[in-house]
Parts: structure tokens; C-alpha cells; sequence
């Protein structure tokens, strides 16, 4: 374990860099753009590619031949590199997409007759067909409601103590998403309640992460303040959705949960023999922060926008948005209108409710074509 502090140089950078709201000028498209093409803009950060760091990184791995199942630099460079940032000397894997990370890691922490607690709108719950319990051989899913898409310490105490007997499931992993599925962020006194409830029932953390790169950006704070600082014992960490084509990172934080993991990942059909194309775009990722300067840059598109729509007639902002996911409420006339102009979206959360999701090559241009293209079909969507 490596100690660090809030105040340490490199943090001190990224603080610095995080409160002057850095936007890269490297971006896919023109940011002086005056019209938009119709395309993938808002339906989800899975859209866009690879960013330009981690593209380098894999095309100088793809040059000659290299060790097989991880055993090569690339993958050694990366892990290393991980445990540099968490501060920690995490156990640390590497699998093709989020589902595969959950359910294995999930899998890893219960037996079939356990089960997991964690928000009804949770992703391992509403968006991966059943396969946490798939992999943990039955392992009950138990659904805990809360404000915001968070789960609350008084909602995991109570479903642990109203039933204990031999009849019921045994409670055994909380599982958090950070940032949630409602683009919102635990604080880090958040997790730390979770925490300290999970360590008082035995229960084990894990947090879905897919987007953790953007809570990082909008709380400022080094990743181990939100993760084994405050308890949690397992990370699945996203790159897909924060510039690279595919892949995540399993990041355990106490090694005996790690045991034989190797095995659960190859008989899940998740060890890659060419593993440095999973792995050698996280360290280009990784490399000089550009994974939190693409979660900012995100982070800073969806605020943008958000601000926009926010003087817009008739469109309603829908919670608080912390990360890179705007939500608004327009009427199904308004939102034919804007696809009919090529603009893409995904219905959510109910009747009325959709989605407009920003990615690190969001621009300025897209957000602010949006706004004016919402305003000049609001008042023809609603007469």
C-alpha cells in the first residue's frame, strides 16, 4: 500500500486542472463547426471511438510478436499504473466489456445461496440479462429503492436485520454505481456510511464504475478516496465509455478475493490470448491524466448543456446532474421534432423522460446546435 494525500504534487496538478475547467483542444470534430451532422451525438458515451492516446498506445503494441494471456509488458505496465493512481497494490484484471467485470466480480464475492443489494435502477440489475446471477450459479439480486439513484446505509441495514434465518438468501455484497445510472455521484462521506455498514454486516463493495472516471472529475478527489479508503473492495473500472474501444478493469483491493480469479475470467470466456490489445490502451489512457481530462471534458459538455436547455421553453431538467448525463422531460411532439432533425437520444426513465448523454468528443459546437435546434421546435412542438 502507498501512502498519498489530496495535497501531493500530482494531485495538487490535477485539482488545479479540474477547477479551471480544461477543455482539450485535440477533439474528433471541428469545434468551429457551425452545423451538425446527423449522427450518434447524444445517445451514449459508447459511441464515440478511441481517443487519440489510447489509439497510439495500441497501434505501438501491435508492432511484433509479444507473449500470450497477459504475460507481456503492456499488461504489466498497465497494472502498474493502476495501482500507481489508486495509491494501493491492487490485484488487477482485464476483461472486454462492463457486464462481464460486474457479473465476474460479483460472482467472486457470493455463493448461489447469497445475495446482492443494490438500487432498482442499477445496471447490473435493469441492463445485463440476468448475468450476475448467471455467473454466481443464482445468486438473488435484492432491489433497495433511494433518491437519486444512490443507496442509502438505513435501506442496506434494514434489508440485512429484517431477515436472517435460513430461509431467506443471506445477504453478502452491496453493489454501487459511480457515477450512477442517473448521472449523479456518491460523496466520499457517502461511500464511507456504506462502508462502515458493509464492514459491521460482513458484507463485501463493489462499485460498477463504468463512468468512474467521471466521478473522479466532478468530486476532485484522488480515486482511492472513493474506493479502498472508504471500503470498497472491489472496482470494476470503465474504459469503454471514457475513450478506448473496449475494455475494463477488475481492481481488487483486498488480494484473498482475488484468489483463482484468473480461472473465473478464463472459464467466462474473458482471457483475451492477445491481451495487450485490452491492455496497452490503458496505459495510453492512463499516461498524463488523459482519462481525467476526458471524463472533465465530458463532464463539462453535459453542464453546458444542461445550462442551455435550461432557458428553453417547455423542456424540463430532471434531477441534479453530476456527471456527464443531462435528463430532461419534453413532450413526444418536441422530441420527433428534434430526431426528424437527425439529432439522436434515448427514451428513459418513464413517459416523457430522455436521456442525452455526453462523451470526451462531445464539442461545444454540438452542445450549442442542440440548444438552438430545442428552442426553435419548442414552440411549434407545443401549439
Amino acid at each position: 500500500m502507498t501512502a498519498g494525500t489530496t495535497g501531493s504534487p500530482r494531485w495538487q496538478t490535477v485539482n488545479h486542472f479540474l477547477q479551471l475547467g480544461f477543455r482539450s483542444t485535440v477533439l474528433s470534430r471541428d469545434q468551429s463547426m457551425t452545423s451538425v451532422l446527423p449522427g450518434c451525438q447524444f445517445a451514449s458515451d459508447n459511441t464515440a471511438g478511441y481517443c487519440p492516446a489510447a489509439w497510439r498506445a495500441l497501434e505501438e503494441a501491435n508492432s511484433g510478436c509479444v507473449s500470450s494471456y497477459g504475460d507481456d509488458q503492456w499488461t504489466k505496465q498497465a497494472c502498474e499504473r493502476i495501482r500507481e493512481i489508486f495509491e494501493f497494490d491492487a490485484e488487477v484484471f482485464f476483461v472486454f466489456n462492463g457486464t462481464a467485470a460486474n457479473s465476474l466480480a460479483l460472482a467472486t464475492l457470493c455463493q448461489s445461496y447469497h445475495s446482492i443489494l443494490c438500487h432498482e435502477k442499477a445496471h447490473v440489475e435493469t441492463d445485463e440479462c440476468g448475468a450476475p446471477e448467471f455467473f454466481s450459479n443464482g445468486t438473488k439480486v435484492l432491489l433497495l429503492t433511494g433518491e437519486r439513484g444512490k443507496i442509502h446505509p438505513e435501506s442496506v441495514e434494514t434489508t440485512v436485520v429484517r431477515r436472517q434465518d435460513i430461509h431467506f438468501p443471506k445477504p453478502r455484497a452491496v453493489s454501487v454505481t459511480q457515477a450512477t445510472e442517473l448521472s449523479t455521484v456518491y460523496t466520499v462521506a457517502e461511500l464511507a456510511a456504506l462502508g462502515e455498514v458493509c464492514a459491521r454486516h460482513n458484507l463485501r463493495l463493489h462499485m460498477d464504475g463504468a463512468r468512474f472516471a467521471n466521478a473522479v472529475a466532478c468530486l476532485g478527489v484522488p480515486p482511492r478516496a472513493i474506493t479502498w479508503e472508504v471500503g470498497v473492495d472491489v472496482l470494476c473500472f470503465g474504459g469503454t465509455k471514457n475513450g478506448m474501444g473496449m475494455g475494463e478493469a477488475i481492481i481488487f483491493f483486498r488480494a484473498e478475493l482475488a484468489q483463482e480469479f484468473a480461472w473465473r475470467c478464463k472459464q467466462a470466456g474473458q482471457l483475451a490470448s492477445k491481451m495487450r490489445c485490452l491492455s496497452a490502451p490503458w496505459v495510453g489512457l492512463l499516461e498524463n491524466d488523459i482519462w481525467l481530462q476526458n471524463a472533465n471534458r465530458a463532464n463539462a459538455a453535459a453542464a453546458r448543456l444542461e445550462a442551455g436547455l435550461a432557458a428553453v421553453p417547455n423542456v424540463e431538467i430532471l434531477g441534479k446532474r453530476e456527471a456527464n448525463a443531462v435528463f430532461v422531460r419534453l413532450s413526444p411532439a418536441h422530441a420527433a421534432a428534434l430526431r426528424q432533425m437527425g439529432w439522436t437520444f434515448y427514451d428513459f426513465i418513464g413517459l416523457g423522460g430522455y436521456r442525452l448523454m455526453c462523451s470526451w468528443t462531445t464539442t461545444d459546437a454540438e452542445v450549442d446546435a442542440f440548444v438552438k435546434d430545442a428552442h426553435a421546435t419548442a414552440a411549434t412542438a407545443h401549439s
